[in-house]
């Protein structure tokens, strides 16, 4: 009853009581839980207690689980049982983080989606239905697909374009029903909320009191609580003097949002940043005036009462209105004003970028090797208790950095350096586990091995003989080179029937002493083998890449006219050089005989870092002084050729006497023997890059330009799910900065009928700014005196020099289309690199290594389909909802040892509707014929997203559109019998698999 509108038509606020807790920002979250976090939850749940009527939100779960494992009493977890049962608290998102939606990779949101909701339902059975999405950067097509996946029934954002939310705001259109996934559509659509002008915090300007309002905690004071309780800027309490000039401003803040609505609940968000460590004043102070606008409410024409997010939705929800269809769109770039593009964090701190990537391909690809070792080796010596901390460590790390102060770049130096740290560790965890797993799985006697676990590029080895184990993360077979870094260039390579392997060895471009070993690997899906690296005297099997080094071009003196080309051929791909230059020339694809003129530049946007000046470049905005600068006068080439990889080394001099490079890119191209499957391989133009150290407030760009007949039409991808289609738009103002999007994954230009593919390992800002041209953005340096920034030491003075890697594909649209997705994976997940030398009395691999070549059965998936997820999750919930439910109750979720018999398995369809003739049709998939492999499957079940609801139960919230005027609906979902499902394009299946036991 109470959820029915009032008589009278008067409007109902719902006052949703919250604390944003940024996991990471201006402090760590060792900072942040000394200083305030703790106290939130602690005073909180004492302050809810005593008052009925009073409610609360929770949102980040890496907060709350660090104050329930190591603050929390046990009448206290007994209190937020109680206040959970009641629906006075609430925990809304549920993810570890609230996730940047711009520059995170749709399989690091699921994961530190699904690492919060286990904690919740293992621990409470509670399953979260509502998002908070408040703060991020601008919103994403992909979070309302992945809420709606999640069993979601309503989805919130805040922070899109200003001039845009103030349209909407003033047509009431800021509450629609998105259908964020095209192939997806009405299935996995969600209705969502956008936030008015207000935001998430509380109007804090009064006008009777020179103090903010209804922040009667004050604010958060850092390193520590003060002593006496006195914080900083605590509103003026309320007393029988003001209670109703408090009423007053509140109730006009509430009919003024009424007004952008379509409905008489208004959502009243009461709380801001680190809120509520001192729950009792905020209570006891809110408390006099809800009571005392409800005693009035005739006088005032609004009641008001404690609510959660899902009080305010299902009030909502009841009116049975029809709403607005919103399509795949996203709401991204964001800008605040005219001046304010927030387009620079896409390439913030592009070094974080790049390992939080690293860390989350290495966390994928520990999954499978732990998850396949438990189920091939039940004999196996490791601990999997041990073994399962270690990928927790990991898990906790990639799920952290997402937050929206993370891997934007958007954090504090020593925030940075704690997100490293966590990333670091967690991945030496994992290193260690795959390392000690190949050590069992082969009885390697541990002394007459040095094991140095992962190998990562530039550490020289030992002159001994080195075996490395490669393993493939992905469930299709590949064919790819990994690069080894050895001592001398004479060097064979053997598998382990001992027979030669293809290979190529050349001078290293990281140090004179060392060379670079490129090995052909072919490894089945989810399989590893092992190679022997030998020094030799005599037989030469590895080529040896020669080298030719042109002559330094002075690019203010080049002849326009005389141009001396010479051709990089493989067999798919001839790339023109002009010696004139040392410049790229043309790409042509030998497969259309098509040629496209193409050249690259480095260019720097000067950016103004004086407030008195203008408007300022930082960490989140991009605000360039005019048009970018090209840096560079002279062009150093010098080419490495050899039978299996052409390296293309170009570096670019500030002037033709310049001793030192600040940029260089080496472009490989790859040639691959007969009886290899080389298409992958031979379509991929490799480019590394090297950028920096930067000068002060430069922002440093490759812009790529080509006679393409583009008409500056750019698309790039959402999270690497799905593509947004990005037309160049004119501004009034910034408009360079506001034509600049993320690319995660993924980015292309295009005419008629050949398309330019750039594929990223890590998030880039990119925009196309002329007719056939496409920049990345790489590096940016800067410094401001904006007061705000200095406070927080939010100034990006990053003097690092960084490496990323872009893969480009030129093609027919067919063909670029039945390989970008593949090829972005292959690149997102390279194989694994582990190694260990081999003692000179062993010069035979030992017995184990050299049995079966190629590793028991393995996992394979269609091209057009991922193996998302193949891992051990350890939950030690119930899959039956009731009985989960009811041994909470009972009290019997206390610790009990993790559950390694469940298996999670997420399968993906990579295509869209109507993409590709062929690859976008659906696939039918036998999981016991998949998984054969790991052992006998006896039982699957479908299940939500992140793992927590029965597809079979799962129920959400139908919206009433005019396209769908009915309104409930049920999930239908698909698990034959006899382990066979159908996949259709762009859905995310979720299973648990039970094997039979050995």
């Amino acid at each position: 009853l109470a959820l029915l509108p009032r008589a009278g038509g008067e409007l109902r606020a719902f006052v949703v009581a919250h604390s944003h807790m940024d996991v990471g920002w201006v402090y760590t979250v060792q900072e942040s839980m000394h200083a305030y976090a703790a106290n939130v939850y602690t005073t909180v749940i004492e302050e809810l207690m005593k008052g009925k009527q009073r409610k609360f939100i929770a949102v980040e779960q890496e907060f709350f689980r660090l104050w329930w494992d190591m603050v929390a009493t046990d009448t206290q977890k007994q209190q937020v049982h109680q206040l959970l049962q009641e629906g006075r608290l609430e925990f809304v998102i549920g993810g570890q983080v609230m996730h940047d939606e711009a520059v995170t990779l749709i399989d690091d949101q699921i994961l530190q989606l699904t690492e919060g909701h286990g904690f919740l339902y293992e621990t409470f059975g509670f399953r979260p239905q509502f998002s908070w999405h408040v703060d991020p950067f601008g919103a994403s097509a992909t979070t309302p697909t992945l809420f709606a996946l999640a069993g979601f029934n309503a989805h919130l954002i805040s922070r899109i374009d200003y001039d845009l939310k103030a349209d909407m705001q003033k047509n009431k259109k800021l509450q629609f029903v998105w259908r964020g996934s095209p192939s997806l559509s009405e299935r996995q659509e969600i209705f969502t909320h956008v936030m008015d002008q207000y935001s998430y915090c509380t109007p804090s300007q009064l006008p009777f009191s020179n103090r903010s309002g209804f922040f009667w905690n004050g604010f958060a004071t850092f390193p520590d609580p003060p002593k006496d309780g006195v914080y900083p800027n605590m509103s003026l309490p309320v007393t029988d003097a003001n209670l109703h000039l408090y009423a007053q401003t509140m109730v006009a803040n509430i009919k003024e949002r009424a007004a952008w609505f379509q409905t008489g609940e208004v959502l009243w968000p009461w709380g801001c940043d680190k809120q509520f460590f001192n729950a009792s004043v905020q209570y006891s102070n809110m408390d006099l005036l809800v009571d005392y606008i409800n005693k009035h409410s005739a006088e005032f024409g609004v009641t008001v009462q404690y609510a959660t997010v899902r009080d305010y939705f299902q009030a909502v929800y009841s009116r049975n209105l029809t709403w607005e269809i919103r399509d795949s769109q996203d709401f991204l770039p964001y800008s605040t004003e005219p001046f304010q593009a927030w387009t620079g964090f896409y390439t913030s701190r592009s070094t974080l970028k790049g390992i939080a990537r690293r860390a989350s391909s290495l966390l994928y690809a520990g999954e499978s090797f732990f998850t396949q070792y438990v189920w091939k080796h039940p004999e196996g010596s490791i601990c999997k208790y041990k073994a399962l901390k270690q990928l927790q460590s990991l898990r906790w790390a990639v799920s952290e950095v997402q937050h929206h102060d993370g891997i934007t770049g958007t954090e504090s130096p020593k925030v940075k350096d704690m997100y490293l740290n966590n990333l670091m560790y967690g991945m030496l965890n994992v290193k260690k586990l795959m390392a000690s797993i190949i050590f069992d799985i082969n009885n390697a006697k541990k002394n007459g091995d040095v094991y140095s676990s992962v190998y990562t590029k530039g550490s020289g080895k030992p002159d001994v003989d080195l075996y490395v184990v490669v393993y493939n993360p992905l469930a299709w077979n590949i064919t790819t080179f990994v690069t080894v870094s050895v001592s001398s260039e004479a060097m064979s390579v053997y598998d382990e029937l001992g027979y030669s392997v293809p290979a190529q060895v050349q001078s290293s471009v990281e140090s004179q002493s060392t060379y670079d070993l490129y090995i052909l690997v072919a490894i089945s899906g989810l399989s590893y083998r092992k190679y022997s690296i030998k020094p030799v005297d005599g037989k030469q099997s590895a080529f040896i890449g020669s080298s030719v080094k042109y002559k330094r071009r002075d690019l203010t003196r080049a002849d326009q006219q005389s141009q001396q080309l010479f051709p990089v051929v493989n067999n798919c791909y001839q790339i023109v050089f002009d010696q004139n230059t040392n410049l790229m020339h043309s790409i042509t694809d030998r497969e259309t005989n098509q040629t496209v003129q193409f050249t690259q530049e480095f260019l720097e946007y000067h950016v103004n870092g004086d407030t008195k000046k203008g408007p300022i470049s930082d960490n989140y905005l991009f605000a360039p002084d005019a048009s970018a600068v090209p840096v560079s006068k002279a062009v150093g080439l010098e080419v490495m050729s050899g039978s299996l990889v052409t390296e293309i080394r170009q570096y670019f001099y500030s002037n033709v006497t310049s001793q030192d490079y600040i940029y260089a890119v080496y472009t490989r191209l790859y040639s691959v023997p007969e009886g290899y499957d080389g298409k992958l391989l031979c379509h991929r133009i490799e480019q590394e890059y090297s950028a920096g150290p930067l000068e002060l407030n430069r922002e440093a760009v490759l812009r790529t330009s080509t006679d393409l007949n583009t008409k500056q039409l750019l698309y790039t991808d959402n999270n690497g799910y799905q593509m947004q289609k990005r037309p160049f738009k004119a501004y009034v103002n910034n408009t360079v900065a506001r034509n600049y999007y993320p690319m995660v994954q993924t980015a292309y230009i295009e005419d008629d009928t050949t398309r330019l593919m750039l594929l990223a390992e890590r998030a880039h800002g990119v925009s196309s700014q002329g007719n056939g041209q496409v920049e990345v953005m790489l590096h940016r340096r800067l410094w401001n005196n904006l007061q705000w920034n200095l406070n927080n030491n939010l100034t990006l003075n990053d003097s690092s020099v960084v490496r990323p890697v872009i893969w480009l594909i030129l093609g027919s649209k067919a063909v670029t289309n039945s390989l970008y997705r593949t090829s972005g994976l292959a690149l997102e997940h390279r194989p694994v690199v582990m190694f260990g030398a081999l003692s000179g009395d062993k010069p035979k691999l030992p017995r184990g290594l050299q049995q079966n070549p190629v590793h028991d059965l393995p996992v394979t998936v269609p091209p057009n389909l991922h193996l998302q997820t193949l891992s051990i999750p350890g939950w030690r919930y119930s899959s039956d909802h009731a009985e989960q439910v009811l041994s909470i109750r009972m009290g019997k979720q206390k610790q009990g040892d993790a559950d390694f018999s469940r298996v999670l398995l997420r399968i993906r369809h990579l295509y869209e509707v109507g993409e590709d003739p062929v690859l976008s049709q659906p696939v039918m998939v036998d999981l016991q014929s998949l998984l054969k492999g790991l052992g006998s499957v006896m039982a699957v079940e479908e299940r939500s997203l992140t793992g927590t609801w029965d597809m079979n139960t799962l129920e959400r919230w139908k919206w009433k559109t005019a396209q769908y005027p009915g309104k409930r609906f049920l999930n239908s979902t698909e698990t034959s019998e006899d382990f066979t499902v159908t996949v259709h394009p762009k859905e995310i299946r979720t299973f648990f698999v039970y094997f039979q036991v050995q």
